[in-house]
């Protein structure tokens, strides 16, 4: 047996003995315990040698008592999303709609849990790092911010993994999208478009890039780049990487910029970027624009704005970078934009799909109109999608699934 076996096995046999809740506040300390004794043991060769104890405790303890008040939430599967403006604020969404909780922590239990939340990411928060990244076991978000940065508390969010379609029929079932709607983009994905999900935190971005990847073909290569991993995609050749911090003296990073570039090494037949923020979008839009399909989403208010957005984000990749190239090199690269939404009473909608023709006026891209959604109902626009002769080329009738002339 390993330590982190051998100290699991004698933690619960601790338990056992004195009768102690796994949620409660004793549970740390108790385990602490067992660390200690254990160091003392490993000193004179009984057991195997201790490496880290800290990050045993934090390991023994996310095992033994999961994530001690936060757990009843976390395993339920109605809440998508829960946060903590401080100990005592502890809030969570159910269908799209916030409400405050009545559980209260303590600072300390707050630091510990998030510490057993970080011990499997291999991640790290401290004063020189104050903000985090990581994923859990369940493959929740967690994102952490730490004093000095906030005021006077931790804030944390946990957005789980709360999925309830995979694929385009799924969304179809939920009322995300029509019929027509799906069968065009499953049409458009197979044909190679490139395609952008847009939309505002929370409006299902991540999950609908997962739906529109099951429409990719089954020998396609697949190289996914995210910030953490969330889009677990269920195809047969896949590749996902994912950022990584700089270590304790501010080396080792690798940013999205890096992974894009490094995906074009590994023979992909599309990429997917999880979301585009800031200048990897000058090193996506290039591979975009050589041939290689791929998706990505963005936060934006509208599929315009997405358009304007990716006009604006590789500017920030330097001086040299301007909005002479940019502007055609988006309108050639992007075929469609999807964007989403969330409704007043929780219901994630798409609420238009846009085309680009790639033409471009007085630097203004043209977008034309697909669908969009008229009260309640997403319908056909006036617009037409572009390059109708990769549809007719994977055998797609494109006039037959817009139900107009195209």
């Amino acid at each position: 047996m390993d330590a982190a076996a051998i100290i699991e096995s004698e933690a619960r046999e601790l338990i056992r003995r004195r009768g102690l809740d796994v949620r409660a506040d004793e549970l740390e300390p108790l385990i602490r315990e067992v660390v200690a004794d254990y160091d003392q043991r490993s000193a004179s060769g009984e057991v195997p040698v201790l490496r880290d104890g800290d990050t045993m405790v934090a390991e023994i303890a996310a095992r033994i008592g999961g994530f001690g008040p936060l757990q009843e939430m976390l395993d339920d599967p109605s809440v998508e999303e829960i946060w903590l403006n401080s100990s005592s604020q502890v809030f969570c969404a159910r269908d799209g709609r916030s409400e405050l909780t009545t559980i209260v922590l303590s600072d300390a239990e707050v630091r510990g849990i998030v510490e057993r939340m970080l011990v499997t990411s291999g991640r790290r928060l401290d004063m020189s790092t104050p903000f985090v990244d990581a994923l859990l076991p369940d493959g929740s978000r967690l994102h952490v911010v730490i004093p000095s940065v906030t005021r006077s508390h931790w804030a944390i969010n946990i957005r789980k993994f709360v999925a309830k379609a995979y694929d385009l029929q799924g969304l179809v079932a939920l009322g995300s999208l029509t019929q027509q709607a799906a069968d065009f983009l499953d049409a458009a994905i197979a044909s190679g478009l490139n395609v952008i999900a847009s939309g505002a935190t929370g409006a299902g971005k991540t999950t609908f890039l997962r739906c529109l990847a099951r429409s990719v073909g089954a020998r396609e290569r697949v190289v996914t780049i995210e910030e953490v991993f969330e889009l677990d995609l269920a195809l047969r050749d896949v590749v996902a990487m994912q950022t990584r911090q700089a270590n304790l003296e501010g080396t080792g990073e690798i940013s999205m910029r890096r992974l894009v570039k490094e995906a074009l090494r590994m023979r992909p037949s599309r990429i997917i970027v999880g979301e585009v923020r800031e200048a990897e979008s000058l090193d996506m839009l290039i591979a975009l624009n050589s041939g290689l399909p791929g998706l990505a989403s963005i936060h934006a208010n509208s599929a315009r704005d997405a358009v304007t957005k990716l006009c604006t984000l590789p500017l920030l990749a330097g001086e040299n970078v301007s909005s002479r190239f940019v502007v055609p090199t988006v309108a050639s690269a992007i075929d469609l934009v999807v964007h989403l939404d969330m409704l007043a009473d929780g219901r994630r909608r798409v609420r238009e799909i846009a085309g680009l023709s790639g033409r471009v006026e007085d630097g203004i891209i043209e977008v034309s109109d697909v669908f969009s959604l008229r009260g309640d109902q997403l319908v056909r626009g006036d617009g037409q999608p572009p390059h109708a002769e990769r549809f007719a080329r994977h055998g797609h009738d494109l006039a037959a699934l817009l139900g107009r002339a195209a």
